[in-house]
Formats: structure tokens, sequence, C-alpha cells
């Protein structure tokens, strides 16, 4: 799978405006486009918190539905490991990796599940991990950042990641890279399952 883009800087609290400031994510102003999109996260994960939220939410929903969750990941694929919008980034590559390639996933965890079993629990795959049972862990996943407990999203998807890392270097056939970027992304997963936890991640 490909490896999260550079951090290119620090990130900070989203700003929450009106209604009208979330027309910015089509704008033209790249800062303002970024803010939109770490707004955008913050309502995924967080849901409603305040008045007005009903509405920004609505139109996160409807722009994932219309132009695709990948108009999202785009915007936040420049945002730090540790960051509401970052994590949120991976969760998609992660995502996205696990459906392009079922049979390689399922193989990859099998193998790995030997040598990492208590990883290989948390993650919440049936036995035997085939290529359904993993896409159906990856949905609750994404079900879990819109409804569920993230500090658990979070783990389980970090999980899942360290055991199909162990796989591939059991197996041999995947690069050294390869092997390296999706262990290093099971290590962002879990620290920003600690941030959650701490109320941190932001």
């Amino acid at each position: 799978m490909s490896d999260p883009r550079p951090e290119a800087r620090r990130h900070h609290r989203p700003v929450v405006r009106t209604d009208a400031f979330f027309e910015e994510m089509t704008g033209s102003d790249p800062a303002q486009v970024r803010e939109a999109g770490e707004l955008a996260a913050t309502m995924l994960v967080r849901g409603v918190r305040r008045e007005g939220d009903e509405v920004l939410i609505d139109r996160v929903v409807r722009l994932a539905e219309t132009e695709g969750l990948e108009v999202l990941a785009d915007i936040w694929s420049g945002s730090p490991s540790d960051s509401l919008a970052g994590t949120l980034w991976r969760l998609y590559l992660l995502t996205t990796w696990v459906k392009t390639n079922p049979h390689r996933v399922a193989e990859e965890f099998r193998a790995g599940r030997g040598t990492a079993q208590a990883a290989g629990v948390v993650s919440g795959i049936a036995d035997p991990p085939g290529p359904e049972q993993v896409l159906a862990m990856i949905d609750e996943v994404l079900h879990g950042i819109v409804r569920g407990d993230f500090v658990d999203v979070l783990h389980r998807a970090a999980a899942f990641s360290h055991v199909v890392a162990t796989g591939r270097a059991h197996l041999g056939h995947a690069s050294h890279d390869e092997t390296v970027r999706m262990l290093q992304l099971a290590e962002q997963l879990e620290a920003a399952s600690r941030l959650e936890a701490q109320g941190a991640l932001v």
C-alpha cells in the first residue's frame, strides 16, 4: 500500500465557523480548503457538538456520497499522523488497500496471525480470515468513525495492520519497504488511539 504523504506542517485545532465557511471546501485557497477538511474530520468523528453541527454533518455526508470519500481523503492526505484528519487519511489508505487486494490481505493476515495471536484477536476478524471477513472488519471500522468508540476503531485497525505486517515478513513476498510501511501504519494508528483516549487527538 502507498505510504502516507510527508508531514508538511504541525496540526492545529480546527476552527469551527458558520455553515457558510464549509463552502470553502470547494474553494481555491489551500489554507481554507485544508481547514475545511479538518472541520469535516471533526464532524465525522465527534458528531453533533453545538448548534449548527447538524447542517455541517449533512454537508459532509452528502459530499462523500456524491463526490466520493476520496475527495475528503485527498484534503486529509497532507495532515500529520497525530491529527484527526491525518488519522482518517490513514484509515482510508488501509480501507482502499484491503478492498483492492482482498486475497493478498487474507493471505498476509493468515500468515501473521500465528505469530501475533493477541493482535489477531483484537482485530476482530473471523477464523479463517478470508477476503470477505477482512472486508467486513474494515466496514465495521468505517461505521465506527461515524457512530462508535473511536479509540476502539483505531486500536482494532492498528492490530490488524500489525498482523498483516508480521505476515508480510513471514511470507517474504513483499519488499522490505512495503513491510516497514505497514508496520509504521500500525504504529501510527496505535499512537493515535492513545491520543484519542487522552482526548488529545485534534
